[in-house]
């Protein structure tokens, strides 16, 4: 049988076509990692650990650490390199991931990752399809992506996932890392972020006419929402005179966008 050099422990090459970023900064996965030092008590699931520089500061932390990781050659390596993770290697991935699975019996789990930049808005929104189960979600992602997350109302970078996971989340933006501690280095900047339950078990509106509103809204965000939401109202009816109405979708809050959802129940 042929052996690849990962299985003797040697380092993975980086694929481009799975947005393969190993970071190699010490200091930096530690500060990631430690990200989730709070929550010692909930099983933490990795997304794609890579060779492990996140993985060995959360297992020597005391976490109950389970990987989620697509490329065999990362597997093969994270065999030899940390038997301690025998049993607890997902050849998975994540985005096909039933999380309810991973940790059998678990009320709530952490998710954190150095996230692939090309995939990372799908991986946040699988994590939000489970937000019963994920307490908090930290890690880092390609930087103007992570603001985006985080954007506040009346800024120019919220978008759809804004308001989706801010919805039932406190998101925080923590920190910029450069690109020079990668391998290879990417053409931007890093963020790392850190999503937390907000206790929200229900926004009082229909959710799946919720999302409508925010997708349609920020499909057309020059229009005002009078305008880009009229084809949500059913034919010959007049807008009603909201003030909400005159505003762009950037300019509202979670709440404003549940009023509007109402407006529409109604």
């Amino acid at each position: 049988m042929k052996v690849n050099n990962s299985q003797r422990g040697g380092l993975v090459k980086p694929k481009k076509a799975l947005g393969q970023h190993f970071l190699k900064d010490e200091s930096v996965a530690a500060r990631i990692a430690a990200t989730l030092d709070p929550y010692r008590d909930l099983p933490v699931l990795e997304v794609g650990p890579g060779m492990g520089v996140l993985t060995k500061y959360l297992t020597s932390g005391g976490h109950n650490v389970k990987v989620a990781e697509i490329d065999g050659e990362s597997i093969d390596y994270l065999r030899y390199n940390y038997p301690e993770l025998s049993g607890r290697i997902l050849d998975a991935d994540f985005l096909k991931l039933d999380l309810g699975g991973v940790f059998p019996g678990a009320e709530k789990i952490a998710v954190i990752g150095n996230y692939p930049y090309n995939i990372s808005s799908q991986i946040f929104f699988h994590v939000l399809d489970y937000r019963d189960l994920v307490d908090v979600c930290s890690g880092m992602l390609q930087r103007e992506v992570a603001e985006r997350l985080a954007a506040r109302e009346g800024t120019k970078a919220r978008g759809i996932l804004s308001v989706l996971l801010q919805a039932w989340y406190t998101v925080d933006y923590l920190f910029t890392v450069d690109e020079n501690v990668f391998n290879p280095p990417p053409k931007v900047k890093s963020g790392v972020l850190i999503m937390k339950r907000n206790g929200v078990t229900s926004l009082g509106c229909d959710e799946k006419l919720f999302k409508t509103v925010v997708k349609t809204s920020f499909g057309q965000r020059r229009k005002t929402l009078r305008n880009s939401l009229r084809g949500l109202f059913p034919a010959g009816v007049p807008l009603p005179d909201n003030p909400l109405l005159s505003l762009r979708p950037e300019q509202l809050s979670v709440a404003q966008f549940v009023e509007l959802t109402k407006l529409l129940e109604r």
